[in-house]
């Protein structure tokens, strides 16, 4: 029987040993039962980030101790120095005193290890609650909440996008986290918040979990109305059939959606931080085609410093959770549409873009200036409408208010505008970005600026 080496003797290498094992035992078990899904284990995310993320740190953490203990016992050897541990520690479970240690630490360790395993479940489930991702650094996050609150996924947890499934980029989003906790500390954050978040999960692995870009979708038509800014409120309808597209009955992609199907990988590389400037891209077609279109004047030393990312779904939509108005202008329109603006208040079209658009030091002074601009205009030049409609003048009131709180927040630097959103390309430039007759390819061909390939107006 092989015999340790003398070495090996000391507090380090044992206590090493002691990790390695214990972890290594528990981490076989916890995987046989997740692999089985006895318990109804098999799956579970905050479990999986214990025994798959903690529980191999300590066993390679006890691995390691393993050799250091033994290279420092050998620095102490050469130093002239007595052994660490001149015999292994005798167990004898006849001495009284031993047997019941022995019994205490047979009997705690799995104790520990329980409580333990249970808090970093609990503290892990709490990390990652939609209530502390947006309200334990209210100011900092308080734009992203309250925008999140009053979006279309309001009802989805910030970790299911922003993480996903599995442990790995878990731990990739807790390291970018811890960085984050510490420039908030150093009140060093940036104001306001970047957008894009860059190192993002694909779409793939996150919206596409509900949401299916490669199914059949038509069309799809929408009724825009825009109001004037004269005294009637004059309305202008547009309609507009959008080809959102996807796949369609004979198995070819088509539409808004053609730009993420398998079979068309498109790649661009932008020059600016927040994707706005597209300079560069190749698509690759099925059968092994490769076509790339370039700006014009842009230089290969240009492009070797710029970003190189694949197309997917928040290229587009890159504010899918965290939608803020695109313009002031239309956000009343959208209010008058709707009727909880009364179209019918003379000039309140052009009266509430002038007052939302107005700069305030803080939320509560544009509360109190969006209401003494309406009240007093009212007041003063039409005091019949005030007198007989002032219920309506402040229900107009309340729904300006209402939206310059959903969109604008002083102390981030959150204005209207401010983040771009690419869906479309009136406010922004979102399509246009490619699609603008200077992208060419060496053969001479460009990405279109033509209207049709993505919508019908009428």
């Amino acid at each position: 029987m092989p015999t340790v080496p003398t070495r090996a003797r000391n507090l380090l290498t044992l206590a090493g040993a002691i990790l390695a094992v214990i972890s290594a035992l528990l981490f076989i078990a916890f995987f046989t039962i997740e692999v089985s899904g006895l318990f109804g284990v098999h799956g579970n995310p905050y479990l999986g980030i214990v025994f798959f993320i903690v529980l191999p740190s300590v066993f390679v953490a006890g691995l390691l101790m393993m050799p250091a203990g033994i290279l420092l016992e050998r620095h102490r050897r050469a130093r002239g120095l007595e052994p660490s541990l001149r015999r292994w520690p005798r167990l004898d479970l006849n001495d009284v005193r031993i047997r019941q240690a022995f019994f205490v630490v047979v009997v705690l360790t799995p104790v520990n290890i329980l409580i333990v395993s249970m808090a970093a479940y609990k503290g892990v489930e709490a990390m990652d609650s939609v209530a502390f991702c947006g309200q334990v650094c209210h100011e900092v996050m308080e734009p992203e909440f309250v925008a999140y609150q009053d979006g279309p996924h309001a009802r989805v947890k910030c970790v299911e996008c922003h993480i996903g499934p599995g442990a790995d980029w878990f731990a990739r989003s807790k390291l970018s986290g811890a960085r984050q906790v510490v420039a908030v500390l150093m009140n060093s954050h940036s104001r306001p918040i970047p957008s894009p978040v860059h190192h993002l999960r694909p779409s793939r692995d996150t919206c596409e979990q509900c949401h299916w870009p490669a199914q059949f979708h038509g069309d799809k038509v929408e009724t825009l109305r825009e109001y004037s800014e004269d005294e009637a409120n004059t309305e202008l309808v547009t309609s507009i059939r959008l080809r959102i597209g996807g796949i369609d009955r004979a198995g070819r992609p088509q539409g808004i959606h053609w730009h993420v199907a398998e079979e068309n990988q498109i790649e661009y590389i932008a020059l600016d931080e927040a994707r706005q400037q597209i300079v560069w891209v190749q698509q690759a077609g099925p059968n092994g085609t490769v076509i790339e279109y370039r700006a014009e004047g842009v230089t290969d030393e240009q492009l070797a410093q710029g970003q190189r990312r694949r197309m997917d779904c928040v290229d587009c939509h890159n504010r899918p959770s965290h939608i803020f108005a695109r313009s002031v202008e239309r956000s009343v329109n959208e209010l008058i549409a709707a009727g909880a603006v009364p179209r019918s208040l003379p000039f309140i079209r052009r009266e509430g873009v002038a007052v939302l658009k107005a700069e305030y030091p803080t939320k509560e002074a544009a509360r109190a200036a969006i209401a003494e601009h309406l009240t007093s205009f009212y007041r003063s030049n039409y005091p019949e409408v005030w007198t007989s409609r002032q219920d309506e003048v402040m229900r107009a009131v309340a729904e300006l208010q209402g939206l310059y709180h959903r969109n604008v927040f002083p102390s981030m630097r959150v204005t209207w505008g401010t983040h771009p959103d690419n869906r479309g390309h009136m406010e922004f430039p979102g399509c246009f970005r490619c699609h603008d007759d200077s992208h060419k390819a060496p053969d001479g061909r460009v990405i279109r600026q033509d209207c049709s390939l993505c919508h019908e107006i009428s």
